[in-house]
């Protein structure tokens, strides 16, 4: 998205509105990234905690750090009495509010996982007498399933800091929610829930930009879960459900109150005796995985020019035609033209029917590659779609080892490189591909190298911003 888009984004008034009103009392952090590094913002330049009071001051903030280029826009979990200083955020009882929030992250394709998991955590939720001040949001690559912080009244508020509510809440349905959850998270493979409530922790504020997917931050109420689509979230046409604001004070009285004695309290207030532990649901990872056979080096290459495009991008579908487009065109040079792919990537075979289409030709780094009327890449005049990835690359490597590990695999490799080396095509080939072509699954895949990121590299995959929430 070009970051005019960006911009005019957040000028929007129903986009401003929903933002302010979301982020009014919290603690603001913004999320961009410039020249490709990931940048996390959560202090003014005079050190003041970033926050939001109006809707002027959104499109305020996208302009004062327009250098950074920021994307997404987050609220903390704690709503504050005072919020003028560093001094206010280690106040425990400048809390006013906390808002118990169900984090569940997951990959875009399989979305329907997430939303299946969401419909868990609002049922049970409905079982302990919350049903009219929930909502849902979805995140872009996730939801977060939110109890409005204001439907538990004063008097509970005034015995019990509404962290530790938070806190409590959040784990208590975790728990009596935990053995289904872990069924669904056992089928997908990638989907997690986590217990996220920090002191520091915040979460997507709505209408807002996902950090790096073209998608925005909209809200539904439980019931239209069933109906949900991730064309909803499009910035162009969001489908947003303002009744977020919704919610009956008291609604959340007993539910809070057995959390409590459930669960205690939060567990990371400074010096806390007691260690925090992040409550975590996810399937747990394979120890062994039985070698059944070899990876090729057409889908080694595939994969690797997937996870490349991916990680430049954060397009995952069009990562996916990336990467058998570059998996053919490498196999095509081989067997007719060793040594014809140049600088640029590009052959006759390459061209094929896009010969003379400047305006379908688009550069990933140095390389140059062509792209059909629909926007996947193409060889020859024929397109390479995701589900082609899918046959002629996935299901190769699921019969040797599971693809999603292999592909986790192959992320946290190319991210020992530096950004450069896979913005250079001869770099990636000589440096990133040639190493592990004949041994990918032994050496990336089941038994890592210790490399770590190099150090020029490490800010621009990981980032600050360990604070920040959100999928």
């Amino acid at each position: 998205m070009d970051y005019e888009l960006v911009e005019r984004h957040y000028s929007r008034e129903i986009v401003k509105r929903e933002v302010a009103d979301y982020c009014k009392g919290r603690w603001v952090a913004l999320e961009g990234g410039a020249l490709g590094s990931r940048v996390f913002l959560r202090y003014s330049r005079d050190g003041r905690p970033l926050r939001i009071d109006g809707p002027q001051d959104v499109e305020g903030l996208i302009k004062q750090f327009k250098g950074v280029r920021p994307r997404a826009v987050y609220g903390s979990v704690n709503v504050y009495s005072k919020l003028a200083s560093r001094l206010d955020l280690e106040v425990r009882e400048n809390i006013a509010y906390a808002s118990p929030v169900w984090d569940i992250d997951g990959e875009l394709e399989r979305w329907r996982d997430v939303v299946e998991v969401a419909k868990m955590i609002v049922d049970e939720l409905e079982r302990l007498g919350i049903a009219k001040s929930v909502f849902v949001k979805w995140s872009g690559e996730g939801a977060h399933v939110h109890v409005h912080e204001r439907c538990f009244s004063s008097d509970v508020l005034s015995k019990h800091n509404p962290l530790d509510v938070a806190y409590s809440l959040v784990d208590y349905v975790l728990e009596r929610c935990k053995d289904k959850i872990l069924d669904v998270a056992s089928r997908s493979g990638v989907l997690k829930v986590e217990n996220e409530i920090d002191l520091k922790r915040v979460f997507t504020a709505p209408l807002s930009l996902h950090r790096r997917r073209d998608l925005c931050c909209v809200c539904l109420k439980p019931e239209a879960l069933d109906s949900f689509e991730v064309g909803w979230a499009s910035p162009e046409g969001f489908k947003h459900d303002e009744r977020w604001r919704e919610y009956v004070e008291g609604e959340g009285d007993e539910a809070a109150l057995k959390a409590i004695e459930a669960v205690g309290g939060y567990k990371g207030w400074p010096g806390a005796v007691e260690e925090r532990v992040r409550t975590t649901i996810a399937a747990p990872k394979p120890v062994e995985v039985e070698r059944r056979g070899k990876i090729g080096r057409f889908q080694v290459m595939g994969l690797l020019q997937a996870a490349r495009y991916y990680l430049l991008t954060g397009d995952l579908e069009r990562a996916k035609s990336f990467g058998l487009n570059r998996a053919i065109f490498y196999a095509w040079a081989k067997r007719h033209a060793r040594g014809v792919a140049s600088k640029r990537g590009t052959s006759k075979a390459a061209k094929g029917s896009a010969e003379g289409e400047k305006e379908r030709a688009v550069q990933v780094g140095d390389e140059t590659a062509f792209v059909s009327e629909r926007g996947w890449f193409e060889i020859g005049g024929e397109e390479q779609r995701p589900e082609d990835y899918d046959r002629q690359i996935a299901q190769h490597v699921e019969g040797v080892v599971p693809y999603e590990r292999a592909w986790q695999a192959t992320l946290e490799y190319l991210k020992s490189f530096d950004r450069e080396a896979l913005l250079d095509q001869q770099r990636f080939f000589k440096e990133v591909y040639e190493p592990v072509r004949d041994r990918f699954l032994e050496d990336v895949v089941l038994n890592p190298r210790k490399r770590g990121p190099k150090p020029e590299g490490l800010f621009r995959w990981l980032g600050g911003g360990g604070e920040g929430g959100g999928s």
